[in-house]
């Protein structure tokens, strides 16, 4: 969409960024509508028109929090939930979509990073986060947007970008835990072009027993003015990430004694990450007379993984698998936008070559009687995925009326999977998924200052190759593959209320949806989470339902002073899920009478164990606390400081699909000191952070799936636990010149 009446300077100003486009912000300057983008979404912080409930955090904002992970930055927004495992190991919930079993799986929310939605192995949002310029959250189904793996939303992140970089910046942070950080970046800006080059480097010791972590950025981007009307932005970023994920524990009791999990009995499945990863772009933008744009945007992404994994015993330096995994993203995107007085419509195309190569060697073979071949350095698993996107997708946007604003999305994606495994040619595979996506959305200004919202979306997830074409196959339990599976889709339905009013002589603007997500078929084993020994497939095993409310505050007194309130109701629960079995031990080597005997895969034919039916429609899914409540009081004392308490509190929840082991609540208060000082030609800035003040003692995750100690009895003792790291600080100075 062209801006109006703009000058040169101006349009330099407002960049398009590594996958943007020139718009305005403000659509009622220019009398005319704008639609979403799926690109720069951050774009559109006026939400006016928007009929979806969605959440903003500003480049400023990411910078003055000093955040240690992206967690801490996401809790703030209502809807939003996260699971730490260490460091920046971590599963993003949107609305309580996540109940997997374990934190490597497609998490059902996209992770958006310029554009592109970033397949995020294992469960690590990988993102420096010193290169943010916003963060943008979707809620409801974003598949319209995004495609594949988008059913409660998108967390969509826009890098730094723009004139603004210009000149020199350099910190650097200390904290707990050997914790610290060294930032340095220089910028430039004239007439033709602008761009900046940022380097960065952050280490831990961590909290717990061998979870350390390091890793080192160096990103940039280069946009080149073309005219008036047209830019040209190259961008580059490359990443080296060491870390162990550590910290995992099995049971109450071992969390209680060993939160820092030094016993080398508990070593977690997979650690000692080395992950190199490589950004590239180009993207161009043009204007195309008054109200018209055109951006292309070209890309490749790769990351190339490395990792052990199935610890061997209780030596923590022996694991039985060493992991080579490379993932190469390349697409093209392309949209084109008009805009006007009172219709706007966008038309767009989403290409994609995506290749998921993967080879697993035995660096131990000690623990494997059911595979006498095996060999140290031999092959475990040689495989590859060839994934193919062609995608349309586009948005209208109709003013009906002065205060009724209709928009309409459709996104149609043929996705194409080719499973090849060069060890054992009967897993190959191929299939198609067809999927259509929509967004049906109004909003009615009620008054000046207050509008009435509401939409229908729609998300959806297709099956991995593993569950298609390959299954599992474990000690404890065979899941075999299923070619036959459908994607699993959801149905959001949403109503909300947005208003600036005053309390009292206090400016409050109010942020209020109601909302419920219909889970169509999600997939699982069908022997459900707990059940070990016995074999099963995996199948589209049942529905879920998530109902709720999200409500958001801001308060501003005065300009010294803001508060800002966030809250989240939800309940999740099972509307269908009855294939599930239920393990306990024989009694006298006798099974008890209407369950099945197990008999184990080795040894004499004696039954190992039982499984009994078990319904679990109507239990609460797992991890979804009914509860959030986040607050945030901002007081600024004098012209220099800036003083920052933030409350956290979540409710309990169950760890397990059964509902039997229940998490107890917790709050948390967060303290950060910024002050702020110009001396000279120089702009120092001083902070301290103070995570967990009162040192209140929780777990960042729970989960229960399996009977971890081997005495047929499914309690606390079995429990996956991960134990908060308690009070921690982080200190640091930059300096902009």
């Amino acid at each position: 969409m062209k801006i109006a009446n703009t000058n040169k300077g101006l349009l330099k100003i407002i960049s398009i960024g590594m996958l943007g486009f020139t718009v305005t912000t403000q659509a009622e300057d220019l009398g005319l509508i704008q639609v979403e983008s799926s690109t720069i979404a951050d774009r559109f912080e006026n939400k006016r028109s928007e009929p979806s409930n969605i959440g903003i955090i500003s480049g400023e904002q990411v910078d003055d929090a000093h955040a240690q992970n992206i967690q801490q930055l996401l809790q703030s927004i209502p809807g939003v939930t996260t699971e730490v495992q260490s460091g920046d190991s971590l599963k993003i919930h949107i609305r309580g979509i996540e109940n997997q079993v374990f934190m490597g799986e497609k998490p059902g929310v996209a992770v958006v990073i310029d554009g592109v939605p970033v397949f995020e192995r294992t469960g690590k949002v990988n993102i420096d986060l010193d290169n943010i310029e916003s963060i943008k959250v979707i809620k409801g189904g974003a598949s319209y947007l995004f495609g594949d793996d988008a059913l409660s939303g998108a967390v969509i992140i826009t890098t730094k970008r723009g004139a603004k970089y210009k000149g020199y910046k350099v910190a650097a942070e200390v904290g707990s835990f050997g914790y610290n950080k060294e930032l340095a970046r220089a910028g430039f800006a004239n007439e033709d072009a602008s761009g900046h080059v940022q380097i960065t480097h952050r280490e831990t010791d961590g909290y717990y027993d061998d979870s350390d972590s390091e890793s080192d950025y160096i990103n940039g981007k280069l946009q080149y003015y073309i005219n008036d009307s047209s830019d040209i932005t190259l961008g580059f970023e490359s990443a080296n990430r060491l870390k162990n994920s550590h910290g995992t524990v099995d049971g109450v009791t071992a969390a209680a004694n060993d939160p820092k999990s030094t016993d080398p009995i508990y070593n977690d499945y997979a650690n000692n990450y080395d992950v190199d990863l490589q950004k590239i772009f180009t993207t161009y933008s043009t204007d195309i007379g008054a109200n018209d744009n055109l951006m292309v945007n070209l890309y490749q992404f790769t990351d190339e993984t490395d990792y052990n994994s199935s610890p061997r015993s209780a030596d923590e330096s022996l694991y039985n698998y060493f992991n080579d995994y490379d993932q190469q993203q390349r697409g093209l995107k392309t949209e084109y936008r008009s805009g006007g007085d009172k219709f706007a419509w966008m038309a767009a195309a989403d290409l994609r070559d995506n290749s998921y190569d993967n080879k697993v060697t035995y660096l131990d073979c000690a623990d494997f009687p059911w595979n006498p071949g095996c060999a140290v350095g031999s092959l475990s698993e040689d495989n590859n995925t060839d994934e193919q996107v062609q995608a349309v997708y586009g948005e209208v946007k109709f003013q009906t009326t002065q205060d009724l604003t209709l928009t309409a999305n459709g996104r149609y994606d043929q996705i194409e999977l080719d499973y090849t495994d060069n060890l054992d040619a009967t897993d190959n595979g191929t299939k198609d998924f067809n999927v259509s996506s929509w967004r049906l959305g109004a909003n009615y200004a009620l008054q000046d200052d207050m509008d009435l919202y509401g939409n229908l979306s729609t998300g959806f997830r297709a099956p991995t190759v593993t569950q298609l074409f390959v299954g599992s196959n474990t000690p404890s339990r065979i899941t075999a593959a299923n070619p036959d599976l459908e994607e699993e889709t959801a149905t959001n339905m949403e109503i909300g209320l947005r208003t600036s009013t005053k309390w009292g002589d206090t400016p409050v603007e109010v942020d209020l949806a109601i909302f419920q997500i219909e889970r169509e078929d999600y997939i699982q084993a069908s022997a459900g989470q707990y059940t070990t020994g016995t074999d099963s497939s995996y199948e589209n095993i049942g529905d879920i339902q998530n109902r709720g409310l999200e409500l958001s505050l801001l308060g501003t007194p005065n300009n010294r002073f803001n508060w800002e309130v966030n809250y989240t109701l939800l309940h999740a629960k099972y509307t269908d899920y009855s294939l599930f079995n239920l393990q306990t031990e024989p009694v006298a080597g006798v099974c008890p009478p209407g369950s099945t005997p197990v008999l184990p895969p080795f040894g004499p034919p004696i039954p190992s164990n039982c499984l009994t039916a078990y319904n679990n429609t109507d239990n609460e899914v797992p991890r979804t606390p009914r509860h959030h409540l986040n607050v945030y009081l901002n007081n600024k004392l004098g012209d220099n400081w800036l003083i920052t308490t933030e409350i956290d509190y979540s409710s309990s929840y169950y760890a397990d699909e059964i509902n039997q082991e229940k998490i107890s609540g917790h709050t948390v208060v967060n303290l950060l000191a910024n002050y702020a000082r110009k001396m000279g030609t120089y702009n120092w800035s001083f902070f301290a952070r103070i995570d967990n003040l009162l040192d209140e003692d929780y777990y960042n995750t729970a989960r229960g799936f399996s009977d971890s100690n081997e005495d047929g009895v499914y309690d606390a003792e079995d429990l996956s636990l991960v134990v908060n790291q308690g009070i921690s600080f982080i200190t640091g100075v930059e300096v902009n010149f």
